[in-house]
């Protein structure tokens, strides 16, 4: 299982997330080749190597290019500095780029402008925001998001978030640290944050709502085989290292670790637990299925059971709870024995079929895929006995 790991120990903010992902990546042209995509200029990138206390990393500078002309400057900052949530997500819409990467974006952003939002006491739509407006913001976010589908790591974990304390200067006067958008991102989100003892700001609303939308637990490192290191480094020179440090390794998925969760349910129509199997599929299950039983006063039931990875285990609960009528869950961690599989298609007789191929002791196994068996049965009208025989004849 591919992992990164954020070491959050001297905070995080966009331009230090982009400079330790750029040096996990093979291509380092990747940033501004998928970034062009966006359709937004008025800025470069400007990529340094930096040392922090002896650190070496690697710095990101979004530097704006609007001073060349003095009037053109005034409209253009104007322009950015008012950018709404609905902007920021039309130019993401508009850009060509990777479904994915569009999506987590707007995730990041979605969390910095409900903060924002919040503080402000404006409605969604009417929040013009300086962080979220501003280009450096929008490349940092959009660039995070393109370095992770670059990474696509399996799972991603992240140190406690250490920010300062103490006064800084903004937009709107001085303000205490943690700054009120960063406090409200961590409050609606899992993060666990802590203050240290440096006099500044460490975690700036961006970088807040990076590790906010990235993270799934915070704590220290899980056993891990490193593989490499991405040092990013950050504006400021502090009496700590001011870098973020993101390790990238294999964690060992133990063959034998599932969770097993399950609920009684006797009040729920059977077009609920239908669809709630569905979406518990989507979302990742490993296995869904109902066994029928009887509860107290002899009232039919299903038991509703569920199988599933540790890092979906969270998403399916959810699903479970707002789906259905269940007030608990139960759950347990199961070992299991997996035979090596993979999907591989082959020309048949009938026709191009997928097969789930399986190895044990030497021995190969090939199964049929059953929706391409059924496809066959109705294009050919035999039986699915008689395509599983055809298909199936060496």
């Amino acid at each position: 299982m591919k992992a990164l790991y954020f070491d959050c120990s001297s905070g995080i903010s966009g331009n230090m997330t982009l400079g330790a992902l750029l040096e996990l990546v093979d291509n380092k042209e990747i940033l501004n080749n998928e970034l062009q995509k966006l359709n937004v200029d008025g800025y470069h990138i400007d990529v340094t190597t930096q040392v922090k206390n002896g650190i070496t990393g690697t710095h990101v500078d979004v530097v704006l290019e609007h001073h060349h002309e003095h009037v053109g400057h005034h409209e253009h900052h104007h322009h950015h500095e008012h950018r709404n949530l609905f902007d920021v997500n039309q130019i993401i819409d508009n850009s060509l780029l990777d479904e994915s990467t569009k999506e987590l974006a707007k995730k990041i952003f979605l969390r910095v402008a409900l903060a924002e939002s919040k503080v402000h006491h404006e409605s969604l739509e009417n929040v013009h925001f300086h962080e979220v407006g501003a280009i450096d913001s929008i490349v940092d976010i959009i660039g995070t998001a393109i370095l992770i589908q670059e990474i696509k790591p399996d799972v991603i974990y992240s140190s406690v978030v250490n920010d300062g304390y103490g006064f800084i200067e903004c937009a709107h006067g001085t303000i205490a640290v943690p700054v009120p958008a960063t406090t409200e991102i961590f409050a609606a989100s899992d993060v666990i944050s802590r203050q240290i003892d440096i006099d500044t700001e460490l975690v700036t609303p961006t970088g807040a709502a990076i590790i906010a939308e990235l993270a799934s637990e915070y704590g220290p490192m899980p056993a891990m085989n490193i593989q490499h290191v991405g040092w990013g480094c950050g504006t400021k020179n502090l009496k700590i290292p001011n870098v973020l440090k993101v390790t990238m390794g294999e964690i060992k998925e133990k063959n034998d670790d599932i969770i097993v969760m399950e609920t009684n349910i006797d009040d729920c129509t059977g077009e609920i637990l239908s669809y709630t199997m569905e979406k518990l599929f989507d979302a990742g299950a490993l296995d869904v299925f109902f066994t029928p039983i009887f509860m107290k006063k002899n009232r039919p039931a299903y038991r509703l059971t569920v199988s599933c990875q540790h890092n979906t285990l969270d998403k399916l609960k959810n699903i479970i709870f707002q789906e259905t009528t269940t007030i608990g869950i139960r759950y347990r961690y199961e070992k299991r024995f997996v035979l090596k599989r993979q999907i591989k298609e082959m020309k048949t007789s009938l026709g191009t079929v997928h097969f789930k191929c399986c190895e044990h002791n030497g021995q190969i196994y090939e199964y049929p895929e059953f929706e391409d068996i059924k496809k066959i049965a109705l294009q050919t009208n035999l039986s699915i006995r008689e395509v599983i025989k055809e298909i199936t004849q060496k």
